[in-house]
């Protein structure tokens, strides 16, 4: 059903009484001699009052009337009748997702109904298996209902006064701070402040907007908010150190990254969405109403750094004053004002694109790098982006850079991003989304192409353009993006000439290549566009075009094409650095530069060229490409040199149509000889193969730990699922290292056949479980399995933790919710982490009389710590916020491991001793204060950064643990 019809509907459906039910009533007045602030929506919902007027199950009947009554009259379904229970169930979950809600009735009415909808979505289980109409209803029914329950906010009698009466107060103490601060620095903050909102307001309209891939071939100009194309994935770390726990392998949102860790570098393949993760950041920190999880951005100013512009030239790297002028904005700021900001700790520095410069430039980018952070480290926030192997593995990190690597997009997120992208394109693509879908999940090829947004989209336009079908493999699939993008979109929409000029298929790719040619052999990602029209200048006689202007024939390539844009008024590149790289490995093919591309071989930037130049070739050019490589290899000064181009000749080889009998052989004995790898690093550039190297990796039987943990590690990453059966091979290894690598790899396959082929087999011996979501709670409950260390992230529900808690009988809990019944339970804890989020109340006198030799937290209990005594086995603890709990510290006799923020060291009054703790868990050594004072058998400090800020402030005789 078309939209607005399907808004229409809902609408002029009276849903506003049967949606009143859900609120309380409440008597006028401003609130003033009662709490002066507007109401918490927790305390407006009947279902959340003590005694409560309203049970779930009222609720559920509430939402099926709301679904009857909208469904009600003529004119086609709304969606398929035989999904209207779970459709009602859906609805409800998210209604109920109004008590979850941290925010008041103002900020509500603030926000709006499409967004105060997107919060409930969030907030409310994900619905599963519904069909696109079934989903399109949903949100819209959504959104209408926030609507009428906005408006039942502003119509309660205290609304309105007690708001003014708010606004009144925060106006007045905004212009008392405001007046405060212009008169200790006439006409600088009111400067500064003008300018900020000038600003911000540039890069939102800068950012704020991004080409949805495929989206954009029915209205070229046509960019779309980042609230509908942005998809948050998945970023990863390896543990670092001899001492590391192997199942703590950081992973979270790639979005939250900088709020986990204030200096990032963050790798990611071409079209990982790294680009588009800076312009997420970026938005974020300019809108005041902030995307869940990013309200550590407020306030935050952004500095968006785009390396590629900023050393176009080889100029010298721009100071802080400069950076804003380096970046292309045009708005001048205030003289100093970027010191100020820096120096007032408010940045969010972005680096993108360490692999745009060339390589010799990157040890001068990180000098410059290192300038900024010596000069402005303290309290910025920094992330830095590069292609996977632009940089060795260290490269920022005695600069305290935390590394993570974009994951690929698992099935769920591609399935999200379908669903997204067919929403985006509108009703015409709606018959091709659940056929893509099903090719998603029946077609290998489709799915192995199908890892980034990039790819995602592609895929999608391809498959609507085809009528729902795809090209097999790689380069088809690009040369039948060139082919939709470069002709029959103008064709086929009758466009005739826009610009005054005609061009066919082939001369059109003869001219872009010849530009991604002169970039890549280069170095370049970017060219000036006076040289660019002078290269298509120089290519117009041998086309037979001379009767075009040079002038002509690039801008209609500029602005027809969907290949080419202009960051700046006077520059040009690709759209996406694949296209560039494709194009130029069949300019070198068709060129039959060889030469070229085994000198750049081990050039990390060359890398899918060169691959894409075997896709290009004809067999016996192939061939030679491959053997080429090899003897580069051969002739390598040193291990990861060898391996690198072995792998990459082996990679290169799955894109070769048809390549002699013997070059195979030879390449799949060469990749033998490399397996298994000797480390992590080598295990992830094995995994780049891709599904061939499943074939070549052996074991269980005749490998070390070392080494069977190795092959895991690579066929983990490798996420296709031939890969599961491989993995479950593994699941009865006597290794903890082993069995926790196939733990943690959970989250990157299919839930169920996971579950069932590889979780179900796991020998549980002191194996820590971790659940990453509903479904795999769910799987774990199906399968009846009851581990005694389990781990539980915050994106699984209550519900589901609750039902976990109830079957367990649990020694090691790490959780990020609150059960308290199901908590008191677990009498037999003797390690408990409750990494709670901020506001969420709970007490010590809720945790159960266990035996706890561990415990971490988070947040301070709203009855303080005074109740640990309560554990007198108690040896480790973490507190993580600051509060007077010291006295209480020092009574614990038994305590010998302590972790704190260095801040909170600063807390501690005088006289106040731990003679017991002889470890101290550090993000860096405070040099404030002598650690010795107040524990005098200190011995060790374990970091947990790595290098660890200030250990060489230690005494001697303490040893420093890096994780």
């Amino acid at each position: 059903m078309e939209p607005t019809v399907l808004g229409a509907r809902i609408a002029s459906a009276a849903i506003g009484p049967i949606l009143k039910k859900l609120l309380v009533s409440e008597v006028p007045g401003a609130g003033l001699t009662g709490a002066a602030r507007p109401v918490r929506l927790s305390a407006l919902l009947s279902f959340r009052r003590e005694p409560p007027a309203l049970a779930e199950k009222d609720v559920r009947r509430l939402a099926a009337t709301l679904v009857d009554r909208t469904c009600e009259g003529p004119g086609e379904p709304l969606f398929p009748a035989d999904e209207t229970e779970a459709v009602t169930d859906a609805l409800a979950a998210t209604l109920l997702a109004l008590g979850e809600l941290d925010m008041d009735d103002a900020q509500a009415v603030h926000f709006g109904p499409r967004a105060l909808a997107d919060r409930l979505r969030s907030a409310a289980p994900a619905p599963d298996g519904l069909s696109g109409d079934s989903l399109h209803y949903l949100e819209t029914a959504v959104e209408e209902s926030c609507r009428h329950l906005l408006d039942h906010f502003t119509r309660r009698p205290s609304f309105v006064p007690r708001t003014l009466v708010e606004q009144s107060r925060r106006q007045a103490d905004l212009a008392a701070a405001v007046g405060g601060l212009a008169a200790a620095h006439p006409g600088t903050p009111v400067r500064d402040a003008e300018f900020e909102r000038r600003y911000l307001a540039h890069l939102t309209r800068r950012h704020g907007r991004l080409t949805l891939y495929g989206v954009d071939l029915q209205n070229p100009e046509e960019e779309w908010p980042l609230d509908v194309a942005y998809l948050s994935l998945e970023a990863t770390g390896e543990p670092r150190g001899p001492h590391a726990d192997p199942q703590d392998r950081p992973s979270l949102r790639a979005d939250l990254a900088p709020a986990a860790h204030d200096r990032v570098l963050l790798r990611g393949q071409a079209g990982s969405g790294k680009t588009t993760l800076v312009q997420w950041l970026t938005v974020s920190a300019c809108s005041p109403a902030t995307a869940p999880g990013t309200a550590y951005l407020r306030g935050r100013v952004p500095f968006v750094l785009p390396l590629r512009a900023l050393a176009r030239h080889g100029e010298r790297l721009p100071d802080a004053e400069r950076l804003l002028a380096a970046a292309g904005c045009p708005l001048t700021p205030p003289p100093g004002w970027a010191d100020r900001v820096l120096a007032a700790g408010r940045g969010l520095v972005l680096v993108d694109g360490i692999d745009e410069i060339p390589e010799t430039e990157r040890d001068r980018a990180r000098d410059w790098l290192r300038g900024l952070l010596d000069a402005y480290g303290d309290g910025n926030r920094w992330l830095v982006t590069s292609r996977p192997t632009a940089v060795r593995d260290d490269w920022l990190a005695r600069d305290g850079f935390t590394e993570l690597t974009l994951s690929p997009m698992s099935p769920a997120e591609v399935a999200t991003f379908v669903r997204r992208w067919h929403r985006a394109a509108g009703p015409d693509a709606a018959p091709y989304e659940q056929r893509l879908l099903d090719s998603l999940r029946t077609a290998e090829h489709v799915a192995q192409l199908a890892t980034n947004p990039l790819m995602c989209g592609l895929i999608c336009a391809l498959h609507r353009d085809r009528r729902g079908y795809l090209p097999y493999g790689r380069k088809p699939l690009y040369d039948a993006a060139l082919s939709m993008l470069l002709t029959r979109r103008d064709r086929e929409r009758g466009m005739g000439a826009p610009y005054g000029i005609t061009l066919e298929e082939a001369p059109q790719i003869q001219l872009v290549q010849r530009l991604a040619y002169w970039l890549t052999l280069n170095d370049r990602f970017v060219m000036d566009r006076g040289h660019a029209e002078s290269l298509v200048a120089e290519a117009l006689p041998a086309l037979g075009l001379p009767g075009h202007t040079p002038r002509q024939v690039f801008t209609h390539l500029l602005h027809r094409s969907g290949l080419l844009r202009e960051p700046t008024a006077d520059t040009v590149d690709f759209v996406h650095r694949t296209f560039q790289d494709h194009l130029a490995a069949k300019a070198l093919v068709d060129r039959w530069d060889i030469g070229v591309l085994v000198r750049h071989a081990t050039d990390d930037r060359w890398e899918d060229v060169l691959r894409m130049a075997v896709g290009h070739a004809r067999p016996r050019e192939a061939a030679e490409i491959l053997r080429e490589l090899l003897r580069a290899a051969d002739a390598a000064a040193d291990r990861p040199a060898h391996l690198r181009l072995v792998l990459l000749a082996a990679t290169a080889l799955g894109h070769a149509t048809e390549v002699a009998q013997e070059v195979r052989e030879e390449i799949t004995r060469r990749t033998g000889e490399i397996i298994p790898p000797r480390d992590p690093d080598e295990a992830r550039e094995l995994a780049s193969v891709g599904r061939m190297v499943l074939d070549l990796l052996p074991g269980p039987e005749g490998l070390t730990d070392r080494e069977a943990e190795m092959v895991v590690v690579t066929a983990s990453h490798v996420t296709v699922d031939a890969a599961v059966p491989y993995l479950a091979r593994f699941a009865r290894h006597p290794s903890l290292d082993v069995r926790a690598q196939l733990v943690w790899a959970w989250q990157r396959f299919e839930p169920r056949p996971y579950a069932e082929e590889v979780v179900a087999a796991l020998d549980p011996a002191d194996l820590r479980y971790i659940v990453t979501d509903d479904e795999r709670a769910d799987e774990l409950l199906r399968l009846g399995l009851a581990p005694r260390l389990l781990q539980i992230d915050e994106q699984v529900g209550d519900a589901r933790t609750a039902a976990l808690l109830e079957r367990c009988d649990l020694t090691t809990l790490a959780v990020e919710r609150f059960p308290r019944a199901a908590l008191r339970r677990q009498e037999g804890l003797a390690s408990l982490s409750l990494m709670l989020p901020p506001g969420l109340p709970w007490k010590l006198s809720d945790l159960p009389p266990a035996p706890l030799r561990e415990l971490y937290v988070s947040t301070l209990p709203d009855d303080g710590l005074d109740g640990l005594d309560r554990y007198p086995d108690l040896r480790h603890l973490a507190v993580w916020q600051p509060g007077d709990y010291w006295r209480t510290l020092a009574g614990l006799t038994g305590l010998v491991s302590l972790a704190v923020e260095p801040d909170v060291l600063r807390s501690c009054p005088p006289g106040v001793v731990l003679p017991s703790v002889t470890t101290l868990h550090l993000r860096q050594v405070p040099t404030w204060i002598p650690l010795e004072r107040i524990f005098p058998r200190l011995r060790k400090v374990v970091g947990l950064r790595s290098p660890l800020p200030g250990a060489e402030h230690l005494p001697p005789h303490v040893e420093v643990v890096e994780r």
